[in-house]
């Protein structure tokens, strides 16, 4: 039976077809949907891990006992795990171990676009790409037993555009699948799984030997797997390409022999130089970095074109791959410019927190504090804060970061107060650390961890904090205050998401605190979990509205301008659309002439 299926579906169906039975993740996208599918299999046990190191590490420990298993997160994820990816890589593996990296090319929802096939080359394992969703489902058993025949982790890299673009896959209806239990632990001689120096050095030979056995197995099996494969068209030009970009080659090229790699490394190179020789011209499309084009190079072989027409950064789409190839001669004519856009004023819709969103009164009240204090972000939808009408953001890196910028800043010596916000999630995911860095160094930095109930930035995917697992199961649920008292925070004070006096007052307090960091816990739940109750819609009273501003001032998208207009100003008068308000009464708190009040009252 053939169904649509995205790529991320596909690979969950992929890994319960190959026998997987445990996989761990840590939500991200483009990645998060391979988990909550794959969990839906019977037979299996899927959870949601703090942070991606904790994912690998998990499934590193079912490998070693011989368990077939899978590890999914997004490419920054995998900076996160590359601690333990580097070593298991040399400790090898027992039971498949599976890497999912899904990379983000365009930071679609990312803070960079690096390309993931580096960490392969880095680590000595193998990397595989496919093209469409039936190959994402095929390839996963594929990389199954390539990880076992070589006792080797495995990546399998996607991209946003595979992950989420829907196409035909032949599936069938998952059968009854009891979980079994790991056989007894079998000891390994000589302490492989070990990776002391002793053991590091002599294991690098053996990977070594290990990466040349894999690329011949690209150059034979490989073919005959179909995971590489060549498609002889006109031979005056040859093109290279691996991943979703061979979609774009072959319909833009199809006429033209291409070499369509789906083992992107280690690469089969003297295959490579054979199907070279056989063409007038070589070119390599490629996304992102010039991974192929630069081995081929080094392995001395003629490469006409490749990143000199093929952008660099950015997403690959049709539009550029075929204004490259009109470069590189091999399409006569070029592109047609886009036809005009109609002439339609379209208003600019920024990115903004939700109606009703916890973070809302938080965010109200920081921006007050922008004279007196540094203020350092982190990943989630609490990142909106750097946008209008709130601009309360001076620094974001990467996830958990937060913490640790503002203890930094506050112990180089800052002139201003240091205020870190935080999420719920990501606290778990790698907040504490910085949180017990801080507390042992006595750093006087105030830190708001907006408890929101969820992972929400993602699509509202349980943690540590919620207590509910992946599978629905009941889990025990971990309070951040109670841990943050136990970690030695001598300030830790809980506030409702939506009092907007109150979190001014206990920012106040916080920020006066001189015994260490000050930790505050904004809770509120997200307006799309079952923990949020609409309250009664806020309207205003068109004829106290004085046209302040004051609550447009928190950037909630139901407050509107009306028509009607305030005589002493000139300026439209707010109204509030039903529709989107929750009745969170933030605005109605702001307001200071009483104009805004619940409906019916």
């Amino acid at each position: 039976m053939k169904t649509l299926l995205s790529g991320n579906e596909a690979i969950a169906l992929g890994a319960w077809e190959a026998g997987v039975q445990y996989a761990s993740a840590y939500p991200g996208t483009p990645s998060t949907e391979i988990l909550e599918n794959f969990a839906r299999y019977p037979g299996i046990r899927a959870e949601w891990a703090s942070n991606e190191k904790v994912a690998l590490d998990n499934v590193v420990g079912a490998s070693f006992g011989g368990a077939r298993t899978l590890a999914a997160m997004k490419h920054v994820g995998v900076n996160v795990a590359a601690d333990s990816l580097m070593s298991v890589s040399y400790t090898g593996v027992k039971g498949a171990l599976i890497l999912v990296s899904a990379d983000d090319p365009a930071c679609l929802s990312s803070q960079n676009e690096q390309d993931n096939r580096q960490y392969a080359r880095s680590g000595k394992f193998p990397c595989f790409d496919p093209a469409d969703s039936a190959e994402a489902r095929r390839f996963v058993g594929i990389a199954a037993d390539v990880s076992e025949q070589f006792a080797t982790p495995v990546m399998l890299r996607t991209t946003t555009r595979l992950s989420h673009s829907k196409s035909a896959v032949e599936a069938r209806v998952p059968e009854a699948r009891e979980f079994k239990p790991l056989p007894p632990y079998e000891r390994e001689g000589g302490g492989s799984r070990v990776i002391v120096p002793e053991v590091a050095r002599r294991r690098h030979p053996e990977v070594e030997a290990r990466l040349e056995a894999l690329a011949a197995w690209s150059a034979t099996e490989g073919f005959d797997r179909g995971i590489n494969r060549i498609e002889w068209g006109e031979t005056d030009v040859g093109i290279v390409t691996s991943g979703i970009t061979y979609q774009y080659v072959r319909e833009l090229a199809g006429h033209k022999s291409i070499l369509k790699l789906g083992m992107s490394y280690p690469l089969p190179l003297d295959r490579i130089r054979e199907f070279a020789d056989k063409v007038d011209t070589l070119i390599v499309v490629e996304e992102l970095d010039p991974f192929i084009e630069e081995q081929i190079r080094a392995a001395g072989i003629p490469v006409a074109h490749g990143k000199d027409v093929i952008p660099l950064c950015g997403e690959l789409t049709l539009a550029n791959v075929r204004q490259g190839l009109y470069l590189a001669g091999v399409l006569p004519e070029p592109p047609e410019p886009p036809a005009p856009l109609a002439s339609v004023s379209v208003p600019r819709r920024p990115p903004a927190l939700c109606p009703g969103c916890p973070h809302r009164a938080f965010f109200y009240n920081l921006r007050r504090y922008k004279r007196k204090a540094v203020l350092a972000g982190d990943i989630g939808c609490y990142s909106m804060g750097v946008m209008p009408p709130f601009e309360a953001m001076d620094m974001l890196i990467s996830m958990g970061a937060s913490i640790g910028m503002a203890h930094g800043f506050a112990q180089a010596g800052g002139q201003e107060s240091a205020i870190a916000t935080i999420g719920d999630s990501t606290f778990f995911h790698s907040g504490m650390a910085p949180l017990a860095s801080a507390v042992y160094n006595r750093s006087k930095i105030v830190v708001a961890v907006l408890d929101n109930r969820i992972t929400a930035m993602t699509g509202q995917q349980h943690n540590p904090g919620t207590g509910i697992t992946l599978q629905g199961e009941q889990g025990r649920e971990i309070d951040i205050a109670a841990v943050c008292r136990a970690m030695g925070v001598t300030f830790v004070e809980e506030v409702n998401a939506w009092d907007v006096n109150a979190i001014n007052k206990v920012l106040r307090d916080a920020m006066a605190h001189a015994d260490g960091p000050a930790v505050v816990v904004v809770r509120g739940a997200c307006v799309f979990t079952p923990h949020f109750h609409l309250q009664p819609k806020m309207r205003v009273d068109l004829t106290k509205c004085v046209t302040c501003g004051s609550c447009f001032r928190v950037g909630c998208p139901a407050i509107l301008k009306s028509d009607e207009i305030y005589p002493a100003s000139g300026k439209q008068k707010a109204t509030i659309d039903p529709l989107l308000c929750t009745g969170c009464t933030v605005c109605m708190q702001v307001c200071p002439v009483g104009a805004i009040g619940r409906e019916g009252e």
